[in-house]
């Protein structure tokens, strides 16, 4: 017998990192760790392009920051930076107010009214970052996401002829040597799609399978996608194109991010925008609450509609037919003969 994969009863916030659940850029308590000055990182890190190109090279923009770092180790101006420095520098990443505590709070959003309950209604939360996926994964966020996208690094890469050798011992003192994993504002789509299908649930299930949408984990109708601007515009697109909603937020003492999201509202590419603020009774806490509880509305009124559609109604007893003379009375003949006996 034919059945769903899922069943569509799951609700996904996604959000972006950088600027977005912090004010700063998550590298900083690295930076600060080691004494690199952060200014002159990014400003070395968007003129490598042009130089590279000078020299005859091309370079790609979304890995340039992450070679930089890997040259700041060769350099020994990082020296000893690898998986558990990042994680560590992790736990000094600080947060807008109310953040981690929103992903907790939220999820009981779903369970406010009895028949949102009844279909057992759950929200999940995902972080998708072009920041470095060991970096959240030591921040306070980590334990509270159902799931992390980021860049990642490799230590000890395997050397040549490494299938015919023996697991060689992993030291202690390991640096990252090469990119692992590189995700950047396009490839942040993919995430979306695994979290879609249900690929970060199912390995089996590849990204790039063909799909009908009753089978996909979690539709995109089911989807609220949350960052901070421009560079998360594929994002908001394939979220907010399959039905689902697109929040900006700003930082609030920032008039120009301000404005920039008000320009993205304009041109249709977010449904609406609001401070990077997650506190209770706050504006972005009380639109993403809204949101949610819309979502429910719509799923218990979509399972709901697929019982009455897929399971017929049972024959009922009928009404007995009056008789002969009651038919040839009339209605208003009946009711006074009624009215008079």
């Amino acid at each position: 017998m034919a059945t769903t994969l899922f069943t569509q009863n799951i609700i996904a916030c996604i959000w972006d990192f950088d600027k977005t659940l912090i004010p700063e850029y998550m590298q900083a308590p690295l930076f600060r760790r080691y004494g690199v000055n952060e200014s002159d990182f990014w400003t070395e890190t968007n003129a490598l392009a042009e130089h590279y190109r000078r020299r005859g090279y091309r370079l790609s923009g979304e890995i340039a920051y992450l070679n930089h770092l890997l040259t700041h180790i060769l350099a020994g101006k990082m020296a000893g930076l690898n998986n558990r420095v990042l994680r560590e520098c992790g736990a000094g990443i600080g947060f807008y107010p109310g953040i981690p505590a929103f992903f907790d709070r939220s999820r009981g959003f779903v369970r406010e009214r009895p028949e949102h309950q009844k279909h057992e209604i759950t929200l999940e939360h995902y972080i998708v970052s072009t920041g470095l996926a060991e970096m959240i994964r030591g921040s306070a966020a980590a334990p509270r996401v159902d799931g992390i996208w980021g860049c990642e690094f490799v230590e000890n890469p395997l050397q040549p002829g490494f299938l015919n050798q023996n697991e060689f011992d992993l030291g202690a003192d390991a640096e990252i040597a090469q990119i692992g994993m590189v995700i950047d504002n396009t490839t942040k789509t993919r995430a979306i799609f695994e979290i879609n299908k249900g690929t970060n649930k199912n390995p089996a299930i590849d990204v790039n399978s063909k799909m009908a949408a009753e089978d996909r984990r979690i539709p995109f109708q089911n989807m609220i996608y949350i960052a901070d601007g421009p560079s998360d515009i594929p994002s908001f697109s394939v979220v907010k194109g399959g039905g689902g909603k697109a929040y900006a937020v700003y930082n609030p003492e920032s008039p120009a991010e301000f404005e920039q999201n008000d320009r993205l509202r304009q041109v249709g590419r977010i449904d609406h925008y609001g401070p990077a603020d997650y506190t209770e009774g706050g504006a972005t806490a009380r639109w993403l609450r809204l949101q949610i509880h819309k979502i429910c509305d719509r799923i218990v009124a979509d399972r709901e509609a697929a019982v009455n559609d897929r399971v017929p109604r049972p024959p009922r007893h009928l009404a007995p037919a009056p008789d002969a003379d009651e038919k040839s009375r009339g209605p208003r003949q009946a009711s006074f003969l009624e009215e008079h006996k």
